[in-house]
Order: structure tokens, then sequence, then C-alpha cells
């Protein structure tokens, strides 16, 4: 017998033509604060017509909007280049000025001889030498001392803007962990903020546009120290690997519409106390009084007459880098999936069940007496009495304690702290909780999605699922072992396995070139790498 096929062949004559995306400077969309001398773009070319390549490539640098768009005064022209690179172009015009800013876009010649022209983008460098740095390291002249972390310290100095501001820009960074304030709004969305490096080697300073912050007249900045790691407990090795107390080295740096520049540092002019964090770690967790709060403590017209004057610090001589890898950032949010109570006659504990194991803390809601204290225990694994299983933690209390003011409604969140879990537990919470009580708040460093696998085995499925949560979890500025006991090390040999998968799943270019820089401070003068880095 003979079978007949009727095959039909068609063209999309509905074709968009291509275009050019994702233009990024140093890995970055839009940078604000880079040190690399000559920075490295990169493209793509989008298309729906399969078969579309690049063949030339021709790349354009202004000082300014204006110029790249009527082609005037160019910092570069690239000509046209034969090749089909469209990654870590190096950029190969004039030297670059600290705090410059440049636009660029590139055009792009595709097989049929078509040319693409992409929209504006732009990059903006960071202080490019130690000398631009006119502030100096303060903090408090109290600390709790080698066993028990000190309260977090409060620094605040008010300063008078006279002239049209044309941009603002605060430079700032920490041994330990700091928040910024301006005229009573947060500046920036990082957490964690500088992020864990070497401090005897590197430190790593964010870049923030605060020129919408500013007003004429009084302004007010300040600041909040935490532990972390340049103070706090680091895996199994104690408290203050680096320094006995946080301190804090930032600037603004006022442009005028005058074209004249002024900046404001940290010095012994700023004040400083104790307000309601009664201690913050990374492994141990967070406690704090609410009943403490400093209402209005950033805005300009505080009250600081009983603050006292900051401690000035000798600058060690580490060198100050720009952030060049992305920030940790809130993520996402998950509700409990379960509520279970364990009875007690006198204090009962009440266990949230989030169904994943997660990196972050919660959000709690109550309401109670004045002076009342809820602590906050996280845990992975419950025991089979269904309390927490907490023998895995070692030494980390991964607890946080909250101290009511008595005002209806409270909700807190800590700030310079992260646990891993799937459990918590609530004891001396005040009534019945309900699933609205605690959220689950995710963190990790800022790596988008790149990749996806599902096929038609769940198991799998649901190995790919540990595998994308357990990198999540684990990439919180250096790619670490555990993210929940006393270790959270950054294992190079883990990172090795791993590397090519995290690559599969998520954009981790930048989060591995600073862990790079780390290794580069952490190799011995003979070579050799150690088996964590940082290296504690």
């Amino acid at each position: 017998s003979t079978t007949h096929y009727t095959i039909f062949i068609t063209t999309n004559e509905l074709t968009m033509p291509p275009t050019i995306s994702h233009l990024t400077c140093e890995y970055q969309i839009n940078p604000l604060g880079i040190d690399v001398r000559q920075p490295h773009l990169s493209w793509q070319i989008e298309s729906d017509r399969r078969g579309t390549r690049q063949t030339a490539y021709q790349i354009l640098v202004a000082p300014s909007e204006t110029a790249l768009e009527t082609s005037s005064s160019l910092l570069w022209d690239s000509g046209k280049i034969e090749s089909d690179q469209s990654i870590h172009v190096p950029y190969r015009g004039p030297s670059l000025a600290s705090g410059q800013r440049v636009y660029w876009k590139v055009r792009v010649w595709e097989e049929a001889g078509e040319v693409i022209e992409s929209h504006s983008a732009w990059g903006e460098m960071g202080l490019l030498e130690q000398t631009d740095w006119e502030a100096q390291w303060i903090g408090a002249s109290f600390f709790g001392g080698p066993r028990t972390s000190s309260p977090a310290p409060y620094l605040r100095k008010e300063f008078t803007i006279q002239k049209d501001v044309d941009s603002a820009r605060l430079y700032a960074t920490a041994i330990g962990l700091y928040e910024c304030y301006l005229n009573g709004s947060r500046v920036g969305d990082a957490l964690l903020t500088p992020g864990w490096t070497d401090f005897y080697s590197h430190i790593q300073y964010q870049v923030y546009d605060v020129t919408d912050l500013l007003q004429n007249g009084t302004n007010a900045i300040g600041a909040i120290l935490g532990d972390g790691w340049g103070v706090g407990h680091i895996a199994w090795v104690g408290r203050q690997r680096y320094e006995d107390r946080p301190r804090f080295l930032a600037q603004i740096v006022l442009t005028y519409s005058d074209g004249s520049k002024e900046v404001i540092g940290t010095d012994h002019s700023w004040k400083v106390t104790t307000g309601p964090i009664l201690e913050s770690d990374l492994l141990m967790g967070e406690s704090y009084d609410a009943r403490r709060e400093l209402t209005d403590w950033s805005n300009p017209g505080y009250d600081d007459a009983s603050w006292s004057s900051t401690e000035v610090f000798v600058d060690h001589g580490a060198e100050m880098v720009a952030t060049n890898g992305p920030a940790v950032i809130r993520q996402e949010e998950l509700r409990p999936v379960n509520i279970h109570e364990i009875p007690d006659i006198v204090n009962p504990r009440w266990i949230f069940d989030f169904g994943q194991n997660m990196v972050g803390w919660v959000r709690l809601r109550v309401c109670g007496e004045k002076g009342t204290t809820v602590s906050i225990r996280y845990a992975e694994v419950l025991n089979p009495d269904g309390t927490l299983y907490t023998a895995n933690l070692r030494t980390a209390r991964n607890t946080d304690h909250y101290t009511l003011k008595g005002d209806e409604g409270e909700v807190w969140e800590p700030h310079f702290t992260f646990h891993g879990f799937r459990y918590v537990e609530l004891l001396y919470f005040p009534g019945i909780p309900t699933e609205a009580t605690v959220t689950g708040i995710v963190i990790h460093s800022d790596i988008p999605r790149t990749g996806t696998f599902e096929c038609s085995d769940p198991l799998i499925n649901q190995l790919q699922h540990n595998i994308v949560w357990g990198q999540k979890g684990n990439f919180v500025d250096v790619p670490t072992d555990c993210p929940q006991r006393d270790e959270r090390l950054g294992w190079t040999g883990d990172a090795q396995v791993f590397v090519r998968t995290a690559a599969f799943n998520r954009n981790v270019a930048g989060f591995f070139t600073k862990w790079t820089r780390d290794l580069e401070d952490a190799q011995s003068p003979e070579g050799a790498y150690p088996k964590v880095v940082p290296n504690v």
C-alpha cells in the first residue's frame, strides 16, 4: 500500500525587526559606582528570526546623553569592528575620573547587513583613589567586650544646604554592618552591607544617589551599625575577628548647580547613642527592645544634646573598593502552611511550618502588654515530639527577641541577622497566634534566574527544586556551605563543584567576580588557596 503525506511549509512574514537589549557595564545595568578603569561592556541581540547573528559592532561613549544622541564631543568611538563579540568589550577611551558618569550605546550589523542601534545606557565611576576619601572612620567609644555584642550604635549629623543641588552621592561602608538614613528615609534597599570581605585587605563601599532625599536648608544623616562579619561571631572561631566594635565611614558629595562641590564626611562632629537594638549577631540573632526606640532620630531638628561624641579611629590601610557583586536584597515572602502548639501550663510554645527551607527572618505582628518579650527561635527540622531540633546548630543560638512597647499592632523585623530555617517557634507570645502573626522574609544575593529544568518525574523535579533553594539560601554575599549553624563559610571545594549548576540556574557572573577577589586576598605567598574564603 502507498501512504500519501501533505507537507505545508510556511514563513512568518510578521517577524519583528531585531533589537538590542540587556546593555550591561561590568555585569550591571546602569551601575552606580564602579572602579574598573576600563569598564567592560556587553549587550544582547533579541530576534524572533532564526539565524540572526552579529557580524560587526560600533560602540559610542559620550559625557552626556545629549552628546551621545548627537554624536558630538564623544569620549570614544570604537569605529566599525568586524566581530561577533558582544560581551566584555573593554572601553578604550580616555581615562575616566572619580564620580564621572558616561553614556554609551552600540550599533550592530547583522548577517543581512541591517544596522541595529541600541537605546542609551550609562555607568558611573566610584572613588578611584584612596585620597578621594575625605571622611574618617568613626564609631562608639563604648562596646560590650570580647564575649558579648554591644548595643547597636546610632549615629547622626545635621548639615545645611544653601545652594541648588545638581546631584548628590552617598559613599558608605563599615567594618561590621550599616544602614543609612537621610531626612528620615532609609537609603537604598541593600541588606547586610557592606558585605563580607577580608577587612584587612579590601573593604567594599556602596554608592547611592541621594539627590531626591535632600532639601534646601537643614538636613540630617543617620546610620545604625551592627556587628556582622567584621565584629560578630564567625563560624566556630568566636567574635571580633577583625575589630572590637563596628566602625563606619561615609561621605556625601554634593555637586551644586554652579559646578562647585562640597563633601559632608564622618568625623568627630557626629553624635552617637544607643537605641532599641541591644545585640545583633549573624549567628546568634538580634534582640530588640521597642521601648527604647528613638523617634525621628534621623530627621533634622532632633534634640541630640544627650548623645555622645563619636570616637575617631585610625585607618589601618585596607584598600577601599567599589562593590562589584550583586547586593543582598529581599526576594520574596512566604506564609506559614501550618501552626501547632506545644502545650505548657506556664509558657506554651507555637511552631510555625513554612513548608520550605529558606534563609532570612520573619516579620512579627504582635499586640500585648508593654515589656513583654517574645522569643523567636529558628530551625530546619522538628523532633519526633514536634519540638524544634537544634542540635545541628551547635553554638549558634539562631534566636531573635522582641520586647513590646505596648502599642496596638506592633510590626517588627530584625536589621542585622539572618537565619536558615523551615520552622519558627514563638515563646512568651501574648495571646493565640494566627497565620498572619509571622511572615517569612526570604533574602539572598540578587542573582536573577537564567535557567529552568522540569521533567516528567516528580522526584527529579523535587531534587531540582531543592537545588535551587539550596543555592538561594547559600548565596548570601559569599557562596557558603550552610546558612544556619555556626559555620556559614565560603568553602572553596563546595563552590568549585557547584559553580556550573549555579551558573545554569542563575546569573552568578557578578557574584563570582566579587568572590574571585576574595580568593586572591586569601591566597598564600606560596600560591596556595585555603579551604574557606574569606579565610578565618
